[in-house]
């Protein structure tokens, strides 16, 4: 049974290994990238920020529409065929043609009011295009902050494995010597497989990551894509943070999506302005020629023509323009609360993971690295026992994790707060 289970786990481990090795063969072609260089590859790649930014074109050639005049009218009417004269005859006593062209002209400055509702969408597209900006920024960020962390959890893993191959790779001229029990041998080996399939893990997490990024800065090849970062962790650590009210106000005057609800309602107040000028009528003036039909022959005469603006004054419109200006005012004093909200939110992060990571910790982590290589000595001198070793590297790896864990929580929690307030409040991406 004990030589099964041995066999067992040495097809598992022959397995990973392969695995690993497969995946180490990918990562070979390597793009190392910073989050500013990344950045600048995102902006000139990613196609929908190209697709945005066409719409803001698409908005900007609307406005030069709205300032145009319209086209005037020319219309005509001439005979065809009367009993008397036959087939088109014209002449001073035969025939007959009239000829009229006018224009229209829009009254309170309707065009003018048209062409600002027009310029409104163009802000409101590119503040949404700000906006799609900095949503898909973040999301990069995070994937490449995600990708730093999946890489030292790695390392963690791997450092162990390592030493753990060495070991094993020992007891088994032990184990052939007769100096362990096959026992021993078999619960290290499960150990150092347990390792390798939890370091699966990470790599299958790593694949997705690898594959979002490479999407978002639209790259074509394989090559593995390697952040890298300048942060120094005890800075960040002691990072002084600005008070609420200054975050509130640097995103006041930097988030898109708080100038999206001001444009909207700036929008809305010019359409309220706009639907009470439709309801004055529109002049058209014209021109018209008339060859016999009238009073007097080769008639010219000025043509005025507008609405009477008796049953229909565009009441209704004007009205759902009032409460559409109403619901906008709500909706951005929400957009405002919710803001609020996210940054006092972000602040508390960022400050309560700067009190779980402290100097001390740092210095722990060191110090553990060097405790376990002790172990490890340790119990290959058979000073400690084979239930000793394996539950302090059980504990050192948990541990480890869970410091970078930490870690990387305050990582997050900054650039939650710098994506919150617009700018960036603990510089991260250099």
């Amino acid at each position: 049974m004990n030589l099964n289970l041995c066999r067992q786990c040495r097809l598992a481990v022959i397995s990973l290994l392969l695995l690993q090795t497969s995946i180490a063969t990918a990562q070979q072609d390597t793009l190392k990238i910073t989050a500013a260089g990344s950045e600048k590859i995102f902006l000139q790649n990613n196609l929908s920020i190209l697709a945005a930014n066409y719409n803001i074109d698409a908005n900007q050639a609307l406005i030069r529409q709205a300032k145009s005049w319209d086209n005037p009218m020319i219309s005509t009417d001439q005979n065809i065929y009367d009993r008397q004269d036959g087939f088109f005859q014209h002449g001073q006593t035969a025939g007959q043609v009239f000829v009229q062209v006018s224009e229209l002209i829009r009254t309170a400055g309707k065009r003018n009011k048209l062409a600002q509702l027009a310029t409104d969408n163009t802000s409101i597209s590119v503040a949404q295009f700000d906006d799609l900006v900095r949503t898909l920024r973040n999301v990069l960020f995070g994937d490449l902050i995600e990708i730093d962390h999946q890489l030292k959890i790695k390392r963690v893993y791997d450092a162990e494995i390592n030493e753990l191959q060495k070991l094993v790779t020992g007891m088994d001229e032990q184990l052939r010597n007769g100096n362990i029990s096959e026992k021993e041998d078999i619960r290290i080996k499960a150990l150092l497989f347990s390792l390798q399939n939890e370091l699966v893990n990470a790599d299958t997490q790593l694949i997705i990551l690898q594959s979002e990024v490479r999407f978002l800065l639209n790259k074509k090849d394989s090559s593995f894509i390697l952040p890298v970062f300048h942060y120094y962790l005890p800075d960040l650590i002691g990072a002084s943070l600005p008070s609420e009210p200054v975050l509130l106000k640097m995103a006041d005057s930097s988030r898109p999506d708080l100038a999206i609800a001001r444009t909207q309602l700036g929008y809305q107040k010019h359409n309220l302005v706009y639907q009470k000028a439709l309801a004055k009528a529109d002049i058209t003036v014209g021109t018209e020629y008339d060859q016999h039909s009238s009073y007097a022959p080769d008639y010219v005469g000025l043509a005025v023509s507008f609405p009477l603006n008796i049953i229909n004054r565009n009441k209704g419109n004007i009205s759902a323009a009032g409460f559409a200006v109403k619901q906008q005012e709500a909706l951005l004093d929400l957009q405002f609360s919710k803001v609020e909200n996210d940054i006092f939110s972000a602040v508390k992060r960022v400050r309560f993971f700067q009190q779980v990571n402290n100097l001390e910790q740092l210095e722990f982590s060191r110090r553990y690295d060097i405790v376990f290589q002790n172990m490890l000595k340790s119990y290959q001198q058979r000073q400690i026992s084979l239930l000793e070793f394996i539950d302090f590297a059980d504990a050192y790896k948990d541990t480890r994790l869970k410091l970078l864990e930490q870690h990387t929580g305050l990582i997050k929690a900054i650039a939650d707060l710098n994506y919150e307030a617009g700018r960036d409040v603990v510089i991260l991406n250099n």
